[in-house]
């Protein structure tokens, strides 16, 4: 299956100048079972109304609980939640 997180930061946030620390934290769940791989893509737009990033990961039902239920996941909310301005996450075959 693949996992979608699309995220889009705040204004007075300089995501892009964590988008290398985001990569390297994202790259982590590949070694937890049952994912396979993990895309990151930035948007190549500066509307107003776009988000700025989507992560996209391709796992098993098994993969998708260990994301939920790892270090990644929880550094990804301590770290980068607050400077989130809406997110939306969407799972799919």
């Amino acid at each position: 299956m693949k996992h979608y997180i699309i995220a889009k930061f705040k204004p007075e946030y300089d995501w892009k100048g964590a988008l290398g620390d985001i990569k390297a934290l994202f790259d982590k769940t590949l070694e937890l079972e049952g994912v396979s791989e993990v895309l990151i893509k930035e948007s190549n737009s500066d509307r107003s109304n776009r988000a700025h990033l989507m992560i996209e990961m391709h796992l098993t039902k098994e993969g998708l609980n260990n994301f939920d239920a790892s270090l990644v996941h929880s550094t990804w909310k301590q770290q980068y939640g607050e400077m989130i301005e809406a997110k939306t996450i969407f799972d799919c075959e």
